[in-house]
């Protein structure tokens, strides 16, 4: 059992790592948890501690910097700026800069594992897959952490700890394999995912020890209102009793909305453009970014500093007049506010629903924001949903409190619109569980968590997040012009427990021998009650969304090749938090994992 247990929160926007040393912990009191102050470069040849690591990742050019100018205390040659700086100066060169990752790596419209970050930078930038950003991030936390921590004790080195890293609710089973991946990559082995909103959850029930009895009570339910810096997360979490004492379970998440920071750091952009000459159409492709960057970085600072009025914003001009060409211009309060609140939170009645973009035939490929960027008409869509598949919530599922986590909600008005527009739909105020260091929650929480998993404290009961189902084609007659119908058998039920595994019963399927095999993969947040081994003739779009596929091949069992061979499923939620599906030939033994198809769909 490792010393520490750390709780790492990789961010879109910012990544954090919290700890807790067990050696710290006595029989009256737990092991306080402490957050690491992260040393990064703020500047060419300055590098200072900062509470969290932005995630953000610098590609400079060859003689872009002179020597030792972006050396870290670890490191006297680093090729690559991640963090304050690359932030900032990435603002100005944003074709050289990597953000966003997070988003891209729970994309399935593209190759995860292929080199392509930044988006549209030019050739001479070595481009780098989300996959690969992913675990800079990770590896820059682990040196951070041997330097600070670990210092010359071997054992107290990153990659002998228990890690319990955090991923959004809404991640579905490859998005979550990649990330173990990205950690593995910079040798952090023992990995455990933990779903933001729960995490944001341990944190709070860490703040005031038993005192959260006293703040909830049974029948209670409680939505963890997570908006980030690329996702949107909704989770409800219930509150039992089981032998007399308080029990919380999660009941419900909500659907992978990529809806967050960044979209509110592009309407800033073109809030703030329209005063200055020319508006967003005066600018070109490069400098609408760093426009875009630069707001971020003003709405940053407003948060931070709640009596400043106003935070300077600053693109760099075009060619011979980059610097004195410069465009300057002020993100004020009223602005900030008024944007936020009308574009992202603005009323609504809880049957309204987000409004749906229409597709046209071409597009540029890119991440797939929502088309509807009110929060809390999403809100209303995942509660309206939730009433029909919770028992006893009626045609709404109607919180009784709210618990917030984000950086955006360090804006008290947008917490008081969420719980003021809560407290319509519910018809009497709701309770706001009050929340210390909203940058901080997740990291923290995780390695609370990690106390819990050593029986140090209550934990959240809830399983897999979502069911999931295999496609079976069925035995059809071909009609030309129609698909051929499929069937969905579940392969793991909602609410499968980490650590258990189960045969698929009825599964005898059929697979074609020496060839790859595709499965259709679907996922439902909805579907609750259906058990292992269920097969549905027919659903709603609402109900089931489509997957990446899933590939595998039997290539040495015993026949003809393109005989058709039986064979049966069996699956595996492991303790890290990912899903496995195997398959075993019934001719010869042998058993065969369904790997994800990670392959770019434009090159199918």
């Amino acid at each position: 059992m490792s010393r520490f247990v750390v709780g790492i929160d990789l961010g879109t926007t910012n990544s954090a790592l919290a700890y807790v040393d067990s050696t710290e912990a006595t029989e009256d009191r737990p092991a306080p948890v402490r957050s690491l102050a992260i040393p990064q470069l703020v500047a060419a040849n300055d590098v200072a501690d900062r509470p969290v690591l932005p995630s953000f990742l610098y590609l400079p050019s060859e003689k872009e910097f002179p020597p030792g100018a972006i050396d870290l205390p670890w490191t006297k040659k680093a090729g690559r700026i991640v963090g304050t700086f690359a932030r900032e100066h990435g603002a100005k060169v944003p074709a050289r800069l990597v953000g966003s990752a997070k988003s891209w790596l729970s994309y399935e419209g593209v190759d995860r594992g292929a080199a392509i970050l930044p988006r549209n930078a030019p050739d001479e930038v070595a481009k780098l897959s989300p996959v690969e950003a992913s675990a800079a991030y990770l590896g820059y936390l682990r040196d951070a952490w041997d330097a600070r921590i670990a210092g010359k004790s071997a054992e107290d080195r990153l990659e002998h700890q228990q890690i319990y890293l955090t991923v959004p609710a809404s991640f579905d089973a490859e998005a979550r394999e990649l990330t173990v991946e990205a950690a593995k990559s910079v040798g952090l082995e023992k990995v455990t995912l933990l779903e933001e909103p729960q995490a944001a959850f341990y944190s709070w029930l860490s703040e005031p020890g038993d005192d959260w009895r006293k703040r909830v009570k049974v029948g209670d339910l409680i939505l963890v209102c997570d908006v980030g810096g690329g996702t949107t997360d909704f989770t409800l979490i219930g509150v039992a009793e089981r032998d007399g004492d308080l029990e919380l379970n999660r009941l419900a998440v909500g659907e992978h909305i990529l809806l967050g920071g960044d979209n509110m750091d592009l309407a800033l952009a073109h809030a703030v453009a329209a005063t200055i000459p020319g508006g967003m159409e005066g600018l070109d492709p490069t400098q609408r970014v760093g426009l875009t960057y630069a707001c971020r970085a003003a709405k940053e600072s407003l948060f931070t500093d709640p009596k400043a009025d106003s935070a300077s914003v600053s693109v760099l001009g075009r060619g011979s007049k980059v610097i004195g060409g410069a465009i300057k211009a002020q993100l004020t309060r009223e602005t900030l506010h008024r944007v936020l609140l009308d574009g992202f939170f603005p009323e609504c009645e809880v049957t309204d629903q987000p409004a749906r973009g229409r597709r046209i035939g071409l597009t540029e490929i890119g991440l797939p924001y929502a088309a509807d960027p009110a929060i809390t008409r999403h809100l209303a869509r995942f509660l309206g949903r939730q009433g029909h598949a919770l028992p006893s919530t009626g045609e709404v599922a109607r919180p009784t409190a709210v618990l917030f986590n984000g950086g955006v909600f360090r804006a008290e008005g947008l917490r008081a619109r969420v719980a003021e527009t809560l407290s319509a739909w519910g018809g009497g105020p709701i309770t706001v569980l009050s929340s210390a260091e909203l940058d901080l929650a997740v990291a923290r929480g995780a390695a609370y968590y990690g106390m819990v998993r050593r029986g140090k404290g209550i934990r959240i009961r809830g399983g897999v997040p979502r069911s999931y189902y295999v496609g079976i084609e069925t035995s059809a007659p071909a009609v030309p012009g129609v698909p051929t119908p499929i069937k969905a058998l579940c392969v793991v039920p909602f609410g499968m427990e980490e650590g258990t595994e189960a045969d698929v019963p009825g599964s005898r399927l059929g697979l074609v021998v020496g060839e790859s095999a595709e499965f259709r993969f679907l996922a439902s947040t909805v579907r609750r009650e259906d058990a292992i081994g269920a097969v549905l003739d027919r659903w709603s779009p609402d109900e089931l969304q489509e997957l990446s596929p899933l590939v595998t091949s039997l290539g040495d069992q015993e026949g003809e090749q393109g005989d058709v061979v039986p064979v049966t499923l069996q699956s595996i939620v492991t303790e890290v938090g990912t899903l496995e599906l195997w398959c075993e030939g019934t001719r010869s033994p042998g058993r065969y994992k369904l790997e994800f198809n990670v392959r770019d769909p434009l090159e199918d």
